[in-house]
Formats: C-alpha cells, structure tokens, sequence
C-alpha cells in the first residue's frame, strides 16, 4: 500500500478509498470500508451502465485482496473546474448529477456526495469522475447530498442567470459550495413567487437560519418517500433544463469583428496549419482561441484544448464541438491574467492551471491575437509573458499585431498621458524578450495585415 503522503491531494477527505498515482499512471484505491457497496455496485451492473452510456468514467480493476482493491480509470487528458465553465458546461453538468442520482435509486443506491467537481469535461461533454459516490438507499430517507447539490450546481446556475456567469469564479472561494444563505441574498425579491426557487433556495435558507440559531434543537431523521424523492430530483431537472442565460460578451463574436479581410484570414488559417502539420502533434493547446476557429482548422486529430476569457465564445466552442461529436475538443474559460490559483486545504486539493498545463505538456501551443492584450491591456512586460509561456510550452506559435495595427492602435490611445511608457511595444523588443526562453524557428508577415506570425522552440 502507499503512504498517506502518495494519496491524491483531490481525494484525500474520501474515507472509502482514494487515488494515488503508481509511476505514471492514475489508479483509484479502494479501502475495506467501502467493499460492500462496491461489489453490490458491480454485481448490479451500476458501472457497466454508467460507463457505456458516457456518464460515468469507465474503469478496470486490476486486483483485489482484503486489505485493498484497485482499480484504473481511463485517462482524462486535462481536468478542467466548474469555476471555468461556460453556462451550458455548468448546466449540463447539473443535469448529469441528477440523472445519475436518478438511475442510482432504481438500482437501491444514491449518490452520496454531488459535488461539482465531482465532475469534469470529457470527449465533448461532462462525465462524472468519483466512482466512490455512491452508498446505499435506505428506504424513507431523503438524498443527503441534496444540499450540496443545491450549493454546487442549483444556486450557482441560478445566480448565473440573474448576475452572468462571473458568479462561477465564486467556486474558487467556496470549494464546498456557495453557502444557501449567500445564495438566496443574492437574489431579487421576485425569485421568491418561483416555487422551485423559494423551496429549494429561500425556504431552505430560512430552515438553515433557525436551525443555527436554535442550539437546544434536537437532532432528528427526516423522511421522505422514494416517490417524493423523485419528484423533486424531476422538479430540480426540469427547472434546470428550462434555464437560459441572456449575456451578451465583448468577444463572443470575434470573428465578425477582425481589422483583416478573408484572404488574410485564410492565409493566417493556411500558414499555421503548414507549420503545425509536420509536428505530428498529440496535444494541442490555443491560448486565447475565441471559439475554435484556427485549432479546429488544423484539421488535426490531436486532443485540442481551446481557452479563452470570454465565456460566450467558449459557450459557442462547446456547442459545435457537440453538434459536430468532436470528442476531441476540450473548451474552457481562461483568464490569462489571472490564471486559476491552486484552492482548497493546502492550495492544493485542486491544482493550478499552470499545474495542470505542465502535467499536460502540450507539443504545440497557440496564442494568436493575444500578446497585444496581454502587453497593453494587462500592462504584462513582454519578458513575463515569455516565461509563463515557456512554463509549459515545447513549441510556440504566437501572433504579434505590430503598433500600425488598428486595434493596438486603439489599445494605445486608451493609455492617454501614459502612452509614452509603451514604446518598448515593438517587434525588436518582443523577439528579444522571447528569445531568452525560446529559439526562433520561422517568423512570417500575415499577408494584407500588420501582423507577424512566430513560431519559436524551447
């Protein structure tokens, strides 16, 4: 067995077993504790169901003792949080949760836990990832996970559709979920005439508030039906289901708003397939890639990873990548100027997104029409953004609008009395700062545009 120390820092409050990696490879430990569910589980083919239908991550067990039974999950390449969720990612997600909980009761079992990141993105679409979850049903009981589903998916949707999907970034703060009471003062006074809203969020936070405040009450067992179980399981699905989000982004139509004419657009498209193409590469990330465009016009069959701030652009990302089943598109909303930290006890429980870049070791990255916002917006010296690329970066491709561009020359004049302190925006000084990190392999105007294409090597 391996120490406490090899435990998994995003499963170690798990009493029924844990992940761990053994060399390379992912595996999941499970401990005498939870042997009963998990035979009973397998025997009523609870997994083999799961895992063929896309909803939970498939596994293999690869040996069995008294002391310990482990087990192989399939490899998710990048591991993605709900605080860089688009909406419909989020709701999704949501939705999963409360099928599989459904699916669980006809099979005697629950989901013992419903944590958001108990889920993540996978082949398109999200897929639950803890096949330790579930626990038995007991007849009468009510789901104990029912909070923490309101807390994790719920409130978090819902608050999304009154105040834009910024209100997601709240998971970073609260990793075991928005606190009801927050929930439920963070929304308008006419959320309470919503019958699913007052009784799952207003009245849940007013039982929440008395029982804090009654320190001689008594503990008692509720109960409810099995058939009123599901009714609520189908109310909050149906609710969920109905949601819609009316945000409109500054980016979520890029495309419709570039300072270059088509041909350049295709001949940017044509130059970057023609340098990316000999990589042969596996994985392919595109800082900054709006909702796909160029990483999809690779035409490559590498896992590709598209991120960018704006949360429409990744929405819109999300929905071609399902409409079109590619099960090799992974989208998620990034602010590289703020990249997500590592939360949870000891900043640790989930990982950075420089953590998670480096443990992805792209063979190809991607940053086009970004350096300027970057440089200019972010006030970021070149040489900083040079070194965060190199932090997990083999190979290069980076777009440098020139300062005739239009749209650096917009981001200048906005710099009024400071202007002057951007004169080091030039290409010299960028090749110079890149080239301390990386060896610069081709550089190429983009024909009919004031931009130069890099494609740099560590």
């Amino acid at each position: 067995m391996t120490s406490k120390s090899d435990v998994h820092e995003a499963s170690f409050r798990d009493p029924s077993g844990h992940l761990f990696y053994d060399g390379k490879t992912l595996k999941r430990r499970i401990l005498p504790i939870y042997f009963k569910q998990y035979e009973a589980l397998k025997e009523n083919g609870v997994f083999d169901t799961l895992s063929r239908k896309g909803l939970l991550i498939p596994h293999k067990e690869n040996q069995a003792s008294a002391k310990e039974i482990i087990l192989t999950p399939e490899v998710i390449p990048f591991i993605t949080n709900p605080y860089e969720w688009s909406f419909e990612q989020y709701k999704q997600a949501a939705l999963l949760t409360l099928k599989i909980q459904k699916y669980a009761l006809t099979k005697g079992f629950i989901l013992k836990d419903a944590s958001a990141y108990n889920v993540t993105m996978y082949k398109g679409k999200p897929i639950f990832i803890d096949t330790l979850s579930f626990d038995f049903y007991e007849q009468d009981t009510p789901w104990r996970a029912y909070k923490q589903f309101i807390t994790h998916f719920f409130g978090p949707l819902v608050l999304a559709k009154y105040h834009g999907t910024d209100i997601f970034k709240m998971m970073q703060t609260h990793i075991d979920g928005i606190p009801v009471q927050l929930i439920a003062s963070l929304l308008p006074g006419k959320s309470k005439l919503s019958s699913t809203l007052y009784t799952n969020i207003h009245l849940l936070a007013k039982m929440e508030g008395k029982h804090n405040d009654d320190y001689k009450a008594e503990t008692k067992v509720a109960k409810l039906s099995l058939k009123a179980q599901n009714t609520i399981l189908d109310s909050l699905y149906e609710y969920i289901k109905k949601l819609s989000l009316n945000e409109a982004t500054e980016w979520g139509d890029y495309y419709t708003k570039t300072n270059y004419d088509e041909a350049a657009f295709e001949a940017k498209k044509t130059l970057i397939k023609s340098w990316v193409a000999p990589l042969n590469a596996n994985r392919i990330i595109d800082v900054g890639g709006n909702d796909g465009t160029f990483a999809r016009s690779l035409d490559s069959k590498a896992h590709l990873i598209v991120t960018d701030i704006d949360a429409q652009a990744v929405e819109q990302n999300f929905a071609q990548a399902q409409q079109n089943k590619e099960t090799n598109m992974l989208a998620f909303v990034c602010d590289v100027l703020q990249p997500a930290a590592g939360i949870g006890f000891n900043n640790t429980e989930r990982h950075s997104l420089l953590h998670r870049l480096k443990d992805y070791a792209p063979d190809v990255t991607m940053a086009l029409a970004l350096i300027h916002h970057i440089t200019l917006s972010g006030n970021v010296p070149f040489e900083k953004s040079a070194s965060f690329f190199a932090s997990f970066s083999k190979y290069l491709i980076i777009e440098f609008p020139k300062r005739e561009d239009s749209w650096v020359n917009s981001l200048l004049v906005r710099k009024r009395e400071f202007i002057n302190h951007f004169d080091f925006y030039n290409e010299a000084n960028f090749e110079e700062s890149f080239k301390k990190y990386f060896t610069l392999e081709k550089k190429e105007t983009i024909a009919g545009t004031s931009r130069v294409l890099y494609f740099f090597k560590k």
